[in-house]
């Protein structure tokens, strides 16, 4: 979600700010002063700019798709809200923009790219295609795109089904509201061969089980399986219960999402609680495999300010991650090792887990995206994340780590005494990550 723009999340920052300690970037490989080391990118996107002139648009969710043939042309495939979805080489620089669609009527929500995920060899009704899904929260739909490397300046194409319906919403009104298809996953089972997308609910605690199926013509559809709600409120060990504070009427939302193919587990971030682990045809009871440090912490929510006043902190809380947890991704490693990577957006730094359940998910370590120069920076408030364990050419032969960058600098002057809101995404050389957090 953006960062510092909802009053959902201007209410998460004043409940942690006690816990937080702000930090600056480091060279890389270079430890700071809470004991993680830090990272830094090798190139940026384009900035995006969330105004008028912009388009609106306004980065948040990367996935990385590997050209098999020529791994030196493999894209990144990232969102930008209503600015629609982004297509980047592995140098950062734009292939390919693609519009989010504009709204039934006047008054109606328009399009909004929320997240992305992919999918290899999806079975569609002309072949086998590698696709992008992307969650629609303005339409409350997902949209599918077929992905050509023989199209090189447009390499992705809308092959979703007329007529696919919202995912959560009865109707236009529903739809208005914006309760609708937020975090994303895509999942292949492999006993059964059918292809699935995990789809949250904004400001709800509900994850949708969505099969992708074969339509008319190359297109694809969708058709909802089974739903599951998490907890919205939680007994405490002092015997009191207790739910984060939020805007009256919503409740704690899933954004990032990521299932592990070899054991069918889905890891859900629920952004004011922790991390969830759970079967990914959602037929399990959810464990939580760890919480945010702000868990526990009481907070009355002022109407006027739109921000939450902070009790005292229990102590309940997580040691890791910093409302919001937000980007999930897997490392994998061909041997079946590997680590659950998240975002822990309230203090600009990533948290390392064992990938493997025996070892319960065990907390392996972190590191932070810090600043390579004055003009390449690094990444704040990072939404997406996306890793990528296999080589890609000449340019990462060790893989890539994408991030979403929620505060991109140097800032640019809006004409009216302010800045543009800009957001972009980062590239890391994976090579540097698994040296310098240890991996």
């Amino acid at each position: 979600m953006r960062t510092h723009r909802t009053p959902r999340r201007v209410a998460t920052l004043a409940l942690g700010a006690t816990l937080l300690a702000l930090v600056t970037a480091a060279p890389a490989g270079a430890d700071d002063d809470a004991g993680l080391p830090t990272v830094t990118p090798t190139s940026e996107t384009p900035a995006l700019y969330d105004d008028e002139a912009g388009g609106n648009s306004d980065a948040d969710d990367p996935a990385i798709w590997r050209n098999a043939a020529d791994p030196d042309r493999s894209l990144v495939i990232a969102t930008a809200k209503e600015g629609g979805l982004r297509v980047y080489d592995l140098d950062a620089r734009l292939v390919q923009s693609l519009s989010a669609p504009r709204p039934p009527a006047e008054d109606d929500a328009p399009g909004r790219y929320n997240n992305v995920d992919l999918v290899t060899g999806l079975r569609t009704s002309t072949g086998r295609a590698d696709v992008a899904v992307v969650s629609d929260r303005g339409n409350d739909r997902l949209r599918i795109y077929r992905i050509d490397p023989t199209r090189p300046g447009a390499p992705l194409t809308d092959i979703t089904a007329p007529a696919a319906a919202p995912v959560f919403s009865a109707d236009q009104a529903e739809i208005n509201d914006q309760r609708t298809a937020y975090g994303l996953a895509t999942w292949q089972d492999r006993a059964t061969g059918r292809t699935y997308a995990l789809v949250s609910r904004r400001e709800r605690t509900r994850v949708a089980l969505v099969e992708l199926t074969p339509a008319a013509g190359g297109t694809v559809g969708y058709r909802t399986v089974r739903t599951l709600d998490l907890p919205s409120s939680f007994r405490l060990p002092n015997g009191t219960t207790w739910s984060p504070c939020a805007e009256p009427g919503e409740l704690p939302q899933v954004e990032g999402m990521v299932v592990d193919p070899a054991t069918g587990t889905l890891y859900a971030g629920q952004e004011d609680i922790g991390i969830w682990r759970v079967r990914a045809d959602l037929t399990t009871k959810p464990v939580l495999v760890d919480k945010v440090r702000e868990f526990g912490v009481p907070g009355v929510y002022d109407e006027a300010t739109e921000e939450c006043t902070a009790g005292a902190d229990p102590g309940y809380g997580g040691e890791r991650l910093s409302a919001d947890v937000e980007g999930l991704t897997l490392f994998q490693e061909p041997d079946g090792d590997g680590y659950l990577l998240a975002s822990s957006q309230g203090d600009d730094t990533f948290a390392l887990y064992d990938r493997e359940v025996s070892e319960d998910n065990e907390y392996e370590g972190g590191f932070r995206v810090g600043a390579a120069s004055a003009v390449l920076d690094g990444s704040e408030e990072c939404d997406g994340a996306a890793v990528l364990n296999a080589p890609l050419g000449s340019r990462y032969p060790n893989g890539l780590l994408v991030v979403q960058d929620g505060h991109e600098t140097p800032e640019v002057p809006d004409g009216e005494g302010g800045t543009r809101t800009a957001t972009g995404f980062k590239f890391v050389d994976l090579g540097d990550v698994v040296d310098a957090a240890g991996m």
